[in-house]
């Protein structure tokens, strides 16, 4: 049972979260987008957004398990810098910014701040 009553918007239990229809579309277009093939893939958007999920506290983002082994040296650093972030928040080391392209790194913090906005949403809300 989540704190707020459903929505009749959207198709998902997140979505329905959402009262209003701009906000709702607003929030799933930008979703799309941070989530997308980019300069990072979406398998290693997917494993990063499960490593937050679980230090961000969302039971309903932890309910695709936990992350997979990483594959390649940009998703074990893209991994790592998530954990770090978890932590330590703004003091990030900068071991992480060497190995990722300006591209990636930014495609890479959006991706995380937004990610954790949307968990942060999920656990305040007691979605399960």
């Amino acid at each position: 049972m989540t704190r707020i009553k459903n929505s009749e918007l959207g198709s998902s239990p997140f979505q329905r979260l959402f009262h209003s229809e701009g906000f709702l579309q607003k929030w799933s277009d930008l979703s799309e987008c941070v989530s997308a093939d980019g300069k990072l893939s979406m398998e290693l958007k997917e494993n990063v957004r499960r490593v937050l999920a679980f230090g961000n506290g969302c039971s309903y983002c932890q309910a695709k398990g936990r992350p997979l082994k990483a594959a390649e040296v940009k998703e074990s650093y893209a991994l790592g810098f998530a954990e770090v972030f978890l932590t330590q928040r703004e003091k990030t080391g900068e071991q992480f910014f060497h190995v990722l392209t300006d591209e990636e790194i930014s495609e890479l913090l959006a991706f995380i701040c937004f990610t954790t906005a949307q968990q942060y949403f999920g656990s305040l809300m007691e979605l399960k």
